[in-house]
C-alpha cells in the first residue's frame, strides 16, 4: 500500500527573526530546516487521508491451501463412503538425508572419546621412543629448569611443600613405562555393504500405487431343513436311479455301448466347452490389443486424420479406406444386408446370402467390431440365405431377420448360440416368396414387441412376440393396379404385386412407402388393408430402396436398377430430382448428420456421395471403393456417430471408409452471429431448395 506525504515548503529569498533576541538570520543559515521535496513514482496511487487510516487485517495459518477437502474412504462397517475430517497439512518443499552428529548426543561423545585415545595413544609411543635414546639429564640441570618454576610457584601459593626434583621425575617415568601403550586404531571396510565407486549404479526411486476397489457383494443366506423335505429329496433320488435302471434293461448290449460312447463324448465335449468359456473373455480381449497394434495407423487415419487437399478442391471431397471385413466362411456369399447398432456405435450387423435364384445355398449373419476387424464378434449360420435384418432401437441385443424362403427369425446375441430364439413356419403364416426387408416397430397395446415384413408374395405382415411363438397379421396385400386378367365366367383376376423395399414414416406411425418389382412406389397406412393412399410411377424396373428423410418429414428418396435416383414430396407425384448413375443402383442412404447429404452405390463398383445444399445437379464425390471391377456393391450405410460409411459388396467383404471434410460441410461462422443449428435448420435449408425446385416447375 502506497502512503501520501505531506510537505511544506518556505521561500528561499526571505529573512526570518528570532523572537527572543531579535536578530536578523541570513540566507542559508537554516537550509536543514528547509522542507525537502518528495519524490513520487510515476503510478503510486493517490490515497485519502481515510484511505491511508483504514487497516487490513491478514491472518496467516499453517495450513496448506493445496492440500484437498474432499478425501473420502470407503467404511466397511457402514457400508458407505465417508469423509476425512483430519488432512495432512504439512508440505515438504526440500528434504536431505545428511550424516553431520550433535557434540551433545550420545554419538556425538562416544566419537570425541575414540579421537582423544587415539591421540594420546600416539603421543605416548612417540614419547617412549624418544626416552630410551636420551641420557638421563644431571639432577643440576634439573634443578636449574625446575628453580624458576618453583620461585613462580612459591609467589603464586606459598602454603605448598618443598618436594625432591629428583623423585619427581623418578615417578614420572615410573607411570609412564606402566602404562599398556594402546596400538593405532585401523579403519577397516565394511565386509558386509561394501561396494566399489566404479560398480554403483543408479537405483530408480521406488513409488507407491493404491487403489481402492468396491467391496465384493456378500448376499445373507438361511434356511431350514424339516424332516419331511429330505424325506423328499430321498424319494426324488431314489425315482431317478430307478428310471435310469429301467431305461438301461430296454437297451441293447449295442445300444448300450453306443449310448457309453455318447455319454463319453458329451462329457468330454462339455469339460472342453467349459475350458474354454473360461478363456473366451481374456482371449477376446487380447485379440483386439493384438489388432489394435496391427491397424494401429488405420485407427489414427480414423480419429485425427482429415485430407488437407479438400481445401483445394472445387467443393468434391473424396473417401478414404480404412478397415476392410471379410469372413472365410462367408466368402463366396454376398453381402444382402448392412445394420448398425442403434448402442454401440461401433458394432455393426452384416447379413449374407445370395440373389442369384440359381445359385441359393446357405445364409450367414455376423457381426462386426471396428476394434477388432480381423474376426467376427458373433456368428450364425443359417440353411437359407439371408437377404435382410434389422436391429431393435430398445432391445439391441434382438436382431431379426428375413430368409430367401420366406421365413423370419429373431436372433438373441445374449445367447450366442446357432439357433433363433424364435422362427416362423408354415403353419405360422410365414412367407411363399423371399423377404425383402424387415423393420422393427413399436411395442403394441399389450407391450409385446413387433416388427413387419414385406416380401415378393405380394404380402405386408406384421409379427409379434409372444412367449414362445410369432404370431401374424396381413397388414395389406399388393395388387398391381390397371393389370387384370378375366378368368372363368367373366371374373377379373388381380395381379399380385411384389413388393420389394418399404421404410416407415418418421412421425406419423401409420403411414409407409412400399417399392414394387413393377417400378411403383405406394404410400400405404396400417389401418386401411384395402386401398392405397396414393401411388407413384416412380421407376421403369424394380424399386430396390425406399428411405425417408431423417429430418424432412415430406421428402423421400428411391433408387432402382434402372440407374436412377429419385428425390420426392409425398404431396407430389412427380419426382423434384433425377439423378442418373450409368449403372444399377443397388442401395441409398440418407447421413444423419445432414439433410441434404446422401450416398449411393452401383454395381460397377463405385460409391456416389451428394450435397444438395452444394451442388443440385451431380455427385461431389464418385469414386470406385472394390478392388476388381467384377464386383459389384449391394449396399451402404452411414454411421449415426463418425464420420463413415461401410459398403458391401457381392463378395461377402465389407468396406469402411471415411468421409473428407468437404462431404461434411458445416456452414460458416459469420462475425458477431452464432451458427444455428438443428432439426429447424435443416428442415429451413431442404425447405429451400424444394421452393426453387417448385418455383422452376410451375415456370417451365
Amino acid at each position: 500500500m502506497s502512503t501520501a506525504f505531506k510537505s511544506f515548503s518556505v521561500g528561499r529569498g526571505t529573512r526570518r527573526r528570532d523572537e527572543d533576541s531579535g536578530t536578523d538570520m541570513g540566507e542559508g543559515a537554516d537550509e536543514w530546516a528547509q522542507s525537502k521535496a518528495t519524490v513520487r513514482p510515476p503510478d503510486q496511487l493517490e490515497l485519502t487521508d481515510a484511505e491511508l487510516k483504514e487497516e487490513f487485517t491478514r491472518i496467516l495459518t499453517a495450513n496448506n491451501p493445496h492440500a484437498p477437502q474432499n478425501i473420502v474412504r470407503y467404511s466397511f462397517k457402514e457400508g458407505t463412503y465417508k469423509l476425512i475430517g483430519i488432512v495432512n497439512q504439512l508440505a515438504v518443499h526440500f528434504s536431505q538425508v545428511g550424516n553431520l552428529v550433535p557434540k551433545d548426543s550420545d554419538e556425538g561423545r562416544r566419537q570425541h572419546y575414540r579421537d582423544e585415545l587415539a591421540a594420546g595413544s600416539s603421543a605416548i609411543s612417540y614419547q617412549g621412543s624418544q626416552e630410551s635414546t636420551k641420557v638421563v639429564i644431571s639432577e643440576t640441570e634439573i634443578l636449574e629448569e625446575e628453580e624458576p618454576k618453583e620461585a613462580e610457584a612459591e609467589t603464586e601459593a606459598g602454603s605448598q611443600t618443598d618436594m625432591p626434583v629428583a623423585e619427581a621425575a623418578a615417578k614420572v617415568t615410573e607411570e609412564e613405562l606402566m602404562t599398556h601403550k594402546q596400538p593405532k586404531e585401523r579403519k577397516l571396510t565394511n565386509q558386509f555393504n561394501f561396494s566399489e565407486r566404479a560398480s554403483q549404479t543408479l537405483n530408480n526411486p521406488l513409488r507407491d500405487r493404491e487403489c481402492q476397489m468396491e467391496p465384493p457383494p456378500r448376499t445373507n443366506f438361511s434356511a431350514t431343513a424339516n424332516q419331511w423335505e429330505i424325506y423328499d429329496a430321498y424319494v426324488e433320488e431314489l425315482e431317478k436311479q430307478e428310471k435310469t435302471k429301467e431305461k438301461e434293461k430296454a437297451k441293447t448290449p449295442v445300444a448300450k455301448k453306443m449310448g457309453k460312447m455318447t455319454m463319453r463324448k458329451m462329457t468330454s465335449m462339455e469339460s472342453q466347452s467349459d475350458d474354454i468359456t473360461k478363456v473366451t473373455q481374456a482371449a477376446k480381449i487380447v485379440e483386439r490389443m493384438v489388432n489394435q497394434n496391427t491397424y494401429d495407423d488405420v485407427a489414427q487415419d480414423f480419429k485425427y486424420y482429415e485430407d488437407a487437399a479438400d481445401e483445394y478442391r472445387d467443393q468434391e471431397g473424396t473417401l478414404l479406406p480404412l478397415w476392410k471385413f471379410q469372413n472365410d466362411k462367408a466368402k463366396r456369399l454376398a453381402v444382402t444386408a448392412l445394420c448398425w447398432n442403434p448402442k454401440y456405435n461401433d458394432l455393426f450387423a452384416v447379413g449374407h446370402g445370395s440373389y442369384d435364384f440359381m445359385k441359393q445355398s446357405r445364409g450367414m449373419l455376423l457381426l462386426y467390431s471396428m476394434k477388432n476387424p480381423s474376426f467376427p464378434e458373433y456368428i450364425f449360420s443359417s440353411e437359407s440365405g439371408i437377404m435382410c435384418l434389422d436391429m431393435h432401437a430398445d432391445h439391441p441385443y434382438l436382431v431379426v431377420v428375413g430368409h430367401y424362403d420366406g421365413n423370419v427369425a429373431i436372433y438373441n446375441l445374449k445367447k450366442p448360440h446357432s439357433q433363433p430364439s424364435f422362427r416362423s413356419s408354415a403353419k405360422s403364416g410365414k412367407h411363399t416368396d423371399p423377404v425383402w426387408q424387415v423393420r422393427w416397430q413399436k411395442d403394441d397395446m399389450d407391450n409385446n414387441l413387433n416388427f413387419f415384413s414385406v416380401s415378393s408374395d405380394g404380402r405386408i405382415v406384421s409379427w409379434t412376440l409372444l412367449k414362445s411363438e410369432l404370431v401374424h397379421t396381413d397388414v395389406i396385400k399388393l395388387k398391381a393396379e390397371g393389370n387384370t386378367t378375366d378368368g372363368l365366367d367373366g371374373l377379373q383376376l388381380h395381379t399380385v404385386g411384389c413388393g420389394t423395399a418399404f421404410d416407415f414414416h418418421k412421425e406419423i406411425d401409420y403411414m409407409f412407402l412400399v417399392g414394387t418389382e413393377e417400378g411403383k412406389i405406394y404410400k400405404c397406412s396400417k389401418s386401411y388393408s384395402s386401398k392405397f393412399l396414393d401411388t407413384y410411377d416412380a421407376h421403369n424396373m424394380a424399386v430396390d430402396a425406399v428411405s425417408w428423410n431423417p429430418y424432412h418429414t415430406k421428402v423421400f428418396m428411391s433408387c432402382s436398377s434402372d440407374w436412377t435416383v429419385k428425390i420426392w414430396d409425398h404431396t407430389i407425384k412427380t419426382p423434384m430430382f433425377i439423378y442418373d448413375l450409368n449403372s444399377a443402383v443397388g442401395d441409398v442412404a440418407w447421413a444423419p448428420y445432414s439433410s441434404t447429404v446422401f450416398a449411393a452405390v452401383t454395381t460397377n463398383g463405385k460409391t456416389h456421395v451428394f450435397d444438395l445444399s452444394i451442388n443440385k445437379y451431380e455427385a461431389i464425390c464418385n469414386q470406385p471403393v472394390v478392388a476388381k471391377k467384377k464386383n459389384k456393391i449391394t449396399h451402404v450405410q452411414f454411421n449415426p456417430i463418425h464420420p463413415i460409411i461401410i459398403v458391401g459388396d457381392d463378395r461377402g467383404h465389407v468396406i469402411c471408409l471415411k468421409l473428407s471434410p468437404n462431404l461434411r460441410k458445416t456452414p460458416k461462422e459469420k462475425k458477431g452471429q452464432e451458427v444455428q443449428k438443428g432439426p429447424a435448420v435443416e428442415i429451413a435449408k431442404l425447405d429451400k431448395l424444394l421452393n426453387l425446385v417448385r418455383e422452376v416447375k410451375t415456370k417451365t
